[in-house]
């Protein structure tokens, strides 16, 4: 079923403000591979929220995460005939996934996230972090997140840091923690302290004297696969299918160069020189190492680039095999 013939069927609510925006929010859905079916469930959901703020004379450029909670809490007698008056999670989902879309669109003015997450206080660190240390975006947020919720117990005057303070915070913030997540918050500080000292704001070495956490991952495995077990691992894929075309590719570049899983999951067209038979791989600190692409491992990523992967435009080499795609 074509766009345009979802769009003509009548509705039993007048979408109000949202009219606007269903053809544009349609044509988003199909483009990253949702049904047609899919797509008319998710247009009833914002003609339904439209007629809402319509009927409750909500301005629809005002629209925060606060309306869509309401929305959700509301006793439904709307027009339509649905079954339950109260709106579920998925359906309330559904309206959030197109806010998100006129958000997107700069439609509304008002969704502001800052009116459910405060601003970050910590800008300089995290502009230190991408520009001077090479973290990945989703790392250096991941610092600034656990190092803005001990911030409190830290105080705002850095330069009374010390080392009863920073020991006393860290072990409060890691107590009950697995050793996993214990680690990563250490860690956070540890290079928060860092950033501190390098400008001064607090004394030198206090990132020494935090605590170590032991932690044995996956001691009993063993170091390595032998040829036998690389075999079946291989084999293991699934020949037919999306998936197993997909996934065959993703072990042999994982087996024949030694890559991490960020690195399968960041691979992008342009990474690969099909002319040279090499691939280009951002390690750590963001430096491209360019390695060469293996025969058999080469032809797995071929096969699924012609034949399994989803013809949408996403700026990466592996995809999700279900809607909606992503990387």
């Amino acid at each position: 079923m074509e766009i345009s013939q979802l769009l003509s069927q009548p509705h039993q609510m007048h979408p109000g403000g949202a009219a606007c925006y269903l053809d544009g929010f349609a044509a988003a859905l199909a483009a990253v591979g949702h049904t047609p079916l899919t797509i008319r469930g998710y247009l009833d959901s914002a003609v339904h929220f439209g007629g809402w703020l319509e009927a409750s004379e909500l301005d629809f450029a005002d629209i925060t995460e606060q309306t869509v909670q309401a929305f959700r809490a509301h006793d439904c007698e709307c027009p339509g005939g649905r079954r339950w008056k109260q709106v579920s999670r998925a359906y309330t989902a559904r309206v959030q996934r197109f806010v998100e879309y006129l958000r997107e669109q700069g439609a509304i003015a008002g969704l502001a996230r800052s009116q459910t997450e405060p601003a970050s206080p910590l800008p300089a660190f995290q502009d230190w972090l991408l520009r001077h240390r090479g973290l990945a975006i989703r790392t250096g947020e991941r610092h600034e997140r656990l190092v803005t919720r001990m911030l409190p117990a830290l105080g705002t005057d850095a330069g009374e840091y010390n080392a009863a303070l920073v020991r006393g915070v860290i072990l409060d913030q890691i107590r009950g923690c697995r050793p996993a997540h214990a680690k990563t918050i250490v860690g956070a500080l540890r290079v928060y302290l860092r950033f501190l000292a390098t400008n001064g704001a607090c004394q030198p070495g206090l990132d020494h004297l935090l605590p170590t956490v032991a932690e044995w991952k996956l001691s009993s495995l063993p170091r390595y696969l032998d040829a036998g077990q690389v075999t079946c691992l291989i084999d293991s894929c699934r020949k037919g299918g999306p998936q197993g075309l997909r996934d065959r590719a993703i072990v042999l570049l994982l087996l024949r160069l030694g890559l991490r899983a960020g690195d399968i999951a960041n691979m992008r067209p342009a990474d690969i020189d099909w002319q040279e038979a090499t691939l280009v791989v951002r390690g750590k600190g963001r430096r491209d190492v360019r390695l060469p692409l293996p025969q058999d491992a080469g032809d797995a990523v071929l096969d699924y680039v012609e034949h399994a992967r989803p013809e949408v435009a996403i700026d990466r080499v592996f995809l999700c095999s279900k809607a909606p795609f992503r990387h």
